[in-house]
């Protein structure tokens, strides 16, 4: 329920656009239409179609997650399954966010691209200039970052390059923000406006620095159990916990993190089940089957000694402790502010104060909160007992309040040097052109780990909205159905439909031409996510093919699609400046590849007695929000690229909602397959939760257990 709750934001994100909303469409003759396929056991349907069109993602997935203990091996092989995923078409991707123009003082990378958790909200490292950095500079720095990268010289190279540019480095860092904190118990929300200025103010047990490399921060070291089911961290000694005035309060100890996951699961803010699947006794203390927290495998044998224990080996375990789930918490200043445990917890008693405002929390990080006016302001200071004062760049973040209702606000107050940098929206992108800002420093934002998606539906059951029959109609019906359905099984049709998008064109819609790839992705799990640390041995085809150290996922992916003779290009070794990349090109769209897949669809379905051709075109049901005129705009792309690169033997029926929710209904709030009301379907994302290819493809596995599955009408 909780990552339900997390996939509707994300879908909410991209869909600012929405305006208007009004009745959807009538009720047409097609509805109900389904071919003898579909009258089976669904279960079975779904069994037998995943197994033809997925099994061979699958075989090879099921033999990547069973490694446990070879992580650079585990990843070699997810590459390759995505890439059969990629080959099968069943989906495909459209774009990430970000990839927007902005001006910044912030050098590039200075901040951790680690794609998952909350260190990408800790800027204490970032490196600023009392003036923009002119957009030559920041490819220069981005190139040195390639090279860079992993040798842990990256922060004096930029410090070096921007001393000799003639740059001024600040240690004041001032930014915007839109929401005040709601709590300041990072243990007990999810919402981003809680926990970003929260993370300022604590440090883990290790963190993800500017290189994206996992440094040990209160913890000094690990040790992991030959079977891999206990993780013993040896905590620093001498680190003390502060009030908001600086003032010790206790010393920072392991069971600190005994007391943060306890309160965690107490007050169940909405992060807890990152965990309960991976920590012994989660679940059952989670679900009240026990109150007990002491049968939950985290424990604080002594002062410096913290020790997890897991169900079954998990490789990324690591990677989920830049999250609040493992933050610590002091347990005498906690108790000291009322708080209790177990069945005892009650945030809502009256000498309850723990997280109620900044001065009733306890710092051990590398910032103390010294002011905070709600829509005005928060500031932080150094934290002069923090244990690593002397290597952090930032001494001072003013966040400063901004309703949004001024588009042009926050381009001002970068220019004014009240913030570091900002956003170019419509209306800031004339100013900066007018003033000549743009041409010296505009720059284009980096995208992020989300991963937007269109579906095909390879077994379409319904032609309206089964919760309102009178929304979404479709137009096809009797053998048209028929012959879509058989269509859509076939791996070169839905290539065609694949390659025939103009992914461009259709993004262009949203962002404007100039911006119109910056934010195209070519696949899934993005190419940079992970890279392995040494060389590494995979098959490919039946044929061994050794990686060396430092190759990104998405560059296995690019060889077993060349290897598979698909003509798709989901890896750019030259993208991101020469860091490589999956994303800023449109790698799929190629008119002559889809006319091709369409040949070998149609030879085959002829065996099937489904004949193709303009006189007898296959006709596939796009829903879009016709209210909307960004969406309309988009639908209207799609399928006339679509069409004009399948030489009309192809049609794509717009299905307009005039209604938001009745667009929703068709098929991102359906609970399963069998009720998704559409051929394709362009309106869901996906985001990672842990460093692990796995936290996007296990959304593709088969019986329920695939999140995204339902989305091509399965299960």
């Amino acid at each position: 329920m909780k990552k339900t709750t997390r996939f509707l934001s994300i879908l909410l994100a991209a869909a600012l656009l929405v305006s208007s909303l009004a009745a959807c469409g009538k009720k047409g003759e097609g509805e109900g239409m389904v071919d003898e396929l579909q009258t089976k056991d669904y279960e079975e349907q779904s069994s037998t179609l995943y197994q033809s069109e997925l099994g061979a993602f699958l075989e090879i997935y099921q033999d990547a997650r069973a490694e446990k203990t070879d992580v650079n091996l585990r990843f070699a092989k997810m590459a390759v399954a995505e890439a059969k995923l990629m080959e099968a078409a069943v989906m495909f991707p459209t774009t990430s966010r970000g990839g927007t123009y902005g001006v910044s003082r912030v050098a590039p990378y200075t901040v951790t691209p680690c794609y998952w958790g909350n260190d990408q909200d800790r800027r204490h490292q970032s490196i600023v200039t009392t003036e923009f950095i002119t957009k030559e500079d920041i490819a220069a720095l981005k190139a040195i970052y390639g090279e860079k990268a992993g040798t842990g010289t990256y922060e004096q190279a930029v410090k070096d390059y921007l001393t000799e540019k003639g740059y001024t480095i600040t240690d004041e860092y001032g930014m915007p923000y839109t929401s005040d904190p709601q709590t300041w118990d990072i243990m007990a929300t999810s919402r981003q406006a809680d926990t970003e200025p929260v993370v300022y103010t604590y440090d883990g047990l290790y963190e993800y620095d500017v290189e994206n490399v996992q440094q040990p921060a209160l913890a000094e070291s690990v040790e992991i159990s030959e079977d891999g089911l206990t993780y013993t961290f040896k905590i620093k000694s001498g680190l003390v916990w502060t009030d908001s005035q600086g003032r010790k309060v206790a010393d920072v100890k392991a069971d600190d993190f005994v007391a943060g996951m306890n309160h965690l699961f107490d007050a169940k803010g909405g992060v807890e089940w990152l965990v309960q699947p991976v920590i012994v006794g989660a679940d059952d203390y989670i679900n009240g089957k026990t109150t007990d927290f002491s049968t939950v495998g985290v424990k604080a044998p002594d002062d410096t000694t913290l020790v997890y224990t897991l169900v079954e080996p998990c490789p990324y375990f690591m990677s989920m402790l830049g999250y609040t789930c493992f933050a610590p918490m002091s347990r005498e200043y906690y108790e000291s502010q009322g708080g209790k445990f177990g069945e005892a917890y009650d945030n809502s008693a009256a000498d309850y104060t723990y997280g109620k405002d900044p001065d009733h929390i306890a710092y051990c990080g590398p910032y103390l909160i010294t002011g905070a006016t709600p829509e005005n302001s928060i500031t932080f200071k150094a934290n002069p007992t923090y244990w690593n004062k002397d290597n952090i760049n930032i001494k001072t973040f003013n966040w400063l309040f901004n309703d949004g209702s001024d588009a042009t606000k926050a381009y001002k107050d970068a220019v004014a040097g009240t913030i570091v940098s900002a956003t170019l929206n419509a209306s800031a992108l004339e100013l900066a052109k007018a003033d000549g800002n743009f041409d010296k420093y505009g720059f284009t934002s980096r995208t992020d780990a989300t991963s937007f998606m269109g579906f095909l539906n390879v077994n379409r059951a319904v032609y309206a909205n089964v919760a309102d029959e009178t929304a979404a109609v479709s137009e096809i019906k009797g053998d048209d159905a028929v012959r879509s359905n058989m269509a859509m099984r076939n791996s070169h049709f839905r290539r065609a439909i694949c390659f025939g998008l103009d992914r461009g064109a259709y993004n262009a819609q949203s962002v404007g031409e100039d911006l119109k790839l910056t934010s195209i992705i070519n696949s899934y799990t993005p190419g940079t996510f992970v890279k392995l640390t040494e060389d590494t041995t995979v098959s490919i085809n039946g044929t061994d093919k050794t990686f060396p150290a430092g190759t990104y996922y998405g560059e296995i992916m690019q060889a077993q699609i060349d290897a598979d003779g698909v003509k798709m290009k989901v890896w750019d070794p030259n993208g991101d400046d020469g860091i490589g990349s999956s994303s800023g090109f449109d790698g799929w769209y190629n008119p002559t590849e889809a006319a091709a897949e369409l040949d070998k669809a149609i030879e085959e379905l002829a065996k099937e007695d489904v004949k193709i051709d303009e006189e007898n075109p296959i006709y596939l049901d796009l829903p879009y929000l016709s209210s909307n005129e960004v969406y309309t705009n988009k639908a209207n792309s799609f399928k006339q690229s679509v069409e004009a690169s399948l030489g009309g033997k192809v049609i794509i029926n717009l299905i307009g909602c005039a209604d938001y929710d009745a667009w929703l209904a068709a098929g991102y709030n359906v609970d399963s397959g069998k009720e998704a009301n559409y051929s394709i379907y362009d309106l869901s994302g996906w985001g990672p939760d842990y460093g692990d290819p796995s936290t996007y493809l296990d959304t593709f596995l088969p019986d329920y257990a695939g999140y995204m599955v339902k989305c091509i009408g399965l299960y």
